[in-house]
């Protein structure tokens, strides 16, 4: 076994303190995802969302606007009604990550429109700037079993470290994992109780329950390492 897939002791984690569109298609060199028909999406599958910014533009992974995203996230979440949730997300400079749930294709494709229309007003607002915000449309996974679950949820919630953004082994503040309960780790964040939770509880036995089978993940753990 390779060191960065060993298992990391348990033990109890530190952090640091918790500080208190238009959805458009364009063509050419920032259009990078297939405009196919996409696949057939059934309620009990999460899905794994991405979405590129345009090239040009100031990283997300500001302290001062990732306040105001953290604020889309929750008030995204007036869609739980409609079937649509995020349950998880990870701010990276230039791409946003999401693991998502929807009752089907149609309520996906209308929950990440509403999404990505709050995000885009959010950041050019933030940025005093106007103009197209994302490369394309998102790009989507269906996650079908529970080792693909655990995977995509190791590879959200830690990919600030594929990214060299974090210290190996600390929770990524710009990550919904300081809300995750499935940490190898325990993690205590000084501050958190205060700070609304910006996203919504797992409905899916895969992303509930299905993938603990395949053990808790570690803060060290290297996704696709």
């Amino acid at each position: 076994m390779s060191a960065s897939n060993k298992r990391p002791r348990r033990g109890r984690q530190k952090l640091l303190p918790f500080p208190v569109e238009r959805r458009g298609r364009p063509k050419g060199k920032n259009s990078g995802v297939s405009h196919r028909t996409r696949a057939k999406l059934a309620a009990q599958y999460p899905v794994h969302a991405t979405v590129r910014l345009v090239k040009g533009l100031p990283s997300l992974r500001d302290w001062g606007l990732y306040r105001e995203l953290r604020g889309v996230f929750v008030a995204i979440r007036e869609r739980e009604r409609e079937g649509f949730r995020v349950v998880h997300y990870s701010v990276q400079g230039n791409h946003i990550h999401m693991i998502v749930e929807a009752k089907g294709r149609e309520t996906l494709s209308r929950g990440m429109q509403a999404l990505l229309i709050r995000i885009a007003k959010c950041v050019n607002r933030y940025w005093g700037r106007r103009g197209t915000v994302f490369a394309d449309r998102y790009h989507d996974h269906i996650l079908k079993s529970p080792r693909e679950v655990r995977n995509v949820l190791a590879y959200v919630l830690n990919n600030a470290w594929r990214h060299a953004k974090r210290v190996l082994g600390v929770a990524d503040r710009f990550a919904s994992g300081l809300w995750f309960d499935g940490w190898v780790q325990k993690l205590h964040v000084r501050g958190l109780e205060g700070v609304e939770k910006p996203v919504s509880q797992a409905h899916t036995w895969l992303l509930r329950t299905g993938w603990r089978r395949c053990g808790r993940i570690g803060l060290a753990e290297v996704p696709g390492g």
